[in-house]
């Protein structure tokens, strides 16, 4: 493969979600290891899956992979991040801080902007030289949205630190920001330098994630990222030409590729095939890369289809329109279909006579072009990061700004110029967003795992400052954004996922870290079924006996409540097509692997 031969020192993998990001970058270092070189994996997403890929316990530290000489792998834990990050600003305060100036300190630093920074900073360190025992560095990002978030943070900070003596207040005392100007530097330095960076954008032969990568791209130049590669993951030809959902697959996916922004087919390209095989464990992933059927394995076991059978999506929007009103929030990993989701569900509560606000917390914001047109009865709106940062910036220069000079106004201004404040004003959008819901449906498509896991930080973290603020007052109950999630007779969290392994898996942690915050999922939707839908095609069927173990698996406990969508011959854009999924029952059918 192009994208590999030969690597610069820092391999970035990105692309939008589910387009096998982790799968590739996983495969890439395995290569390079097994060619005698000393490589580092990195994950960046809060919501990576490496863990079971490659049957490790990942940690904030390196880990040598059993079975891969010179590979090792380390995961950039938000939550360790930032208590590691926290401990370092509390230990430059000195021992003559006093306790109550410790404890606010450490307020401070409690919010969801102190652990994006302290990600950051982790991930800067490995730009700046903190990797060097390793040849190589392989990052694995998270989704588009959340890294181009990253990737621009080396050249926001920096720009703010040259023009800021004093550090940003969300980010706690002068020194604990100042203190890493130099690596944020360098690590913007090495992101620039075609010979130390190279950026592969990985896709799928989907128009959605084509128009991804070809959005990201523009965006890495404008970021002075230049050295890019293409990669077009899962490329399927149908051996069985009388298959109808082979076909289809085959014909989508030619079609997606011929119609490739001329920028993105400018850009040196790799073409991996559609594999049989998950790749989870290193045989799967030895094989990724390489020519051939895949790995050894065993026939597999037959394994039955679960008894009962699963209802289709129509019915999932019978039961949310018999509410009247509440927060119906699809969640999921990258690439699973939350979008396709929330607005079939959105348009069937429509058709069932409700008025619904649709909107999107996802920085990639998929909606538009999923929709593509008006419909009476549906606002459709997004949080655009930085329209809601110039909002809330407004916002507080006007509260604040008449009872300060010009010098403190110039203060005030640079400090709200910070880009924390951009997870501060999403997280107000969010709440405003859950509040509407109080007299009327509201769907939300949320981002990726990893990043609207980051904003349930932020709800949790404003629920504790305002129980705390309110404590023994004699007033009216305080209402949190995070009691509302919790509230299942307002709330009803949809959680989308695939009929494989790793998504199943995701899903279910995604699940039990919901409910660690008290809030419990309504109901699974099993997205894109090739056993719903029916197939012949030799390498589909391959593929079939792993899907009804995941569907098994999801029906004896993991899931409480499966509503099921078959794949689909006709990709599901645009209002007629979306309409089609919540206004008949889409059912099982026989399938043989």
């Amino acid at each position: 493969m192009g994208f590999i031969d030969p690597p610069t020192r820092h391999l970035f993998f990105t692309g939008k979600g589910g387009v096998g990001k982790t799968s590739l970058s996983t495969a890439a270092a395995l290569t390079l290891a097994d060619a005698g070189r000393q490589v580092l994996l990195v994950s960046t997403d809060a919501a990576s899956n490496l863990d079971e890929m490659l049957g490790i316990e990942l940690r904030n530290t390196p880990v040598p992979v059993p079975g891969a000489p010179g590979l090792s792998v380390l995961n950039i834990d938000p939550s360790q991040a930032a208590e590691s990050y926290r401990l370092r600003v509390l230990a430059q305060m000195g021992a003559r801080a006093s306790a109550e100036e410790l404890a606010t300190v450490r307020e401070q630093l409690s919010g969801a902007c102190t652990t994006e920074i302290a990600s950051f900073d982790e991930f800067s360190s490995l730009l700046a030289g903190g990797a060097e025992p390793w040849d190589h560095v392989v990052f694995d990002t998270a989704p588009t949205g959340h890294t181009l978030r990253l990737l621009s943070l080396p050249k926001a900070w920096t720009g703010f630190l040259d023009g800021n003596d004093r550090g940003a207040s969300c980010l706690g005392p002068h020194s604990g920001l100042k203190m890493q100007e130099a690596r944020f530097k360098a690590a913007l330095e090495a992101l620039s330098d075609a010979t130390k960076t190279t950026v592969i954008l990985v896709t799928r032969p989907d128009q959605g994630a084509i128009a991804e990568a070809a959005r990201t791209s523009d965006e890495l130049h404008a970021l002075g990222l230049h050295n890019q590669r293409l990669v077009v993951n899962g490329v399927f030809h149908a051996s069985e030409r009388t298959d109808a959902v082979a076909c289809a697959i085959e014909a989508w996916g030619q079609q997606a590729l011929d119609a490739m922004p001329a920028s993105l087919r400018a850009l040196p390209q790799d073409r991996v095939p559609l594999r049989a095989f998950d790749t989870v464990g290193l045989p799967a992933l030895r094989a990724l890369l390489t020519a051939g059927a895949g790995p050894a394995t065993s026939p597999p076991t037959p394994v039955p289809a679960p008894d009962e059978q699963l209802a289709g999506l129509d019915v999932l929007a019978d039961e949310l329109a018999a509410d009247g009103h509440g927060l119906i929030m699809v969640m999921g990993k990258g690439g699973v279909g939350k979008t396709t989701v929330a607005a079939a569900l959105a348009l069937g509560l429509v058709q069932r006579g409700k008025t619904v606000h649709l909107s999107t917390t996802d920085p990639a914001a998929h909606l538009a072009g999923t929709l593509s047109a008006d419909v009476p009865g549906l606002h459709v709106s997004r949080i655009d990061p930085k329209v809601e940062t110039q909002r809330y910036i407004d916002k507080i220069m006007a509260a604040r700004s008449p009872g300060l000079d010009a010098a403190g106004q110039a203060l005030l201004l640079e400090d709200l110029q910070s880009p924390c404040t951009e997870e501060v004003a999403v997280f107000h959008a969010f709440s405003r967003i859950v509040s509407d819901a109080r007299s009327a449906f509201v769907v939300l498509d949320t981002a990726p795992t990893g990043h609207s896991m980051l904003l349930m930080d932020a709800t949790g973290a404003y629920h504790r400052q305002m129980t705390r603020e309110f404590e023994g007052r004699a007033t009216a109950r305080v209402v949190t954004p995070l009691m509302r999630l919790q509230d299942a007779a307002y709330t009803k969290i949809i959680l989308v996922t695939l009929p494989e392994a790793t998504p199943v898996s995701q899903a279910a942690a995604l699940q039990e870290d919901l409910r660690r915050a008290r809030i419990e999922p309504y109901a699974w939707v099993l997205n894109k079924s090739v056993l719903a839908a029916g197939t012949r095609d030799p390498l589909l069927a391959a593929r079939l006996a792993g899907e009804r173990k995941q569907m098994e698996r999801m029906a004896q406990g993991v899931a409480k409540r499966i509503f099921t969508l078959a794949w689909l011959t006709v990709p599901p854009i645009g209002q007629v097509e979306l309409s089609k999924l919540v206004a008949r029952r889409v059912q099982p059918s026989a399938a043989h692997a």
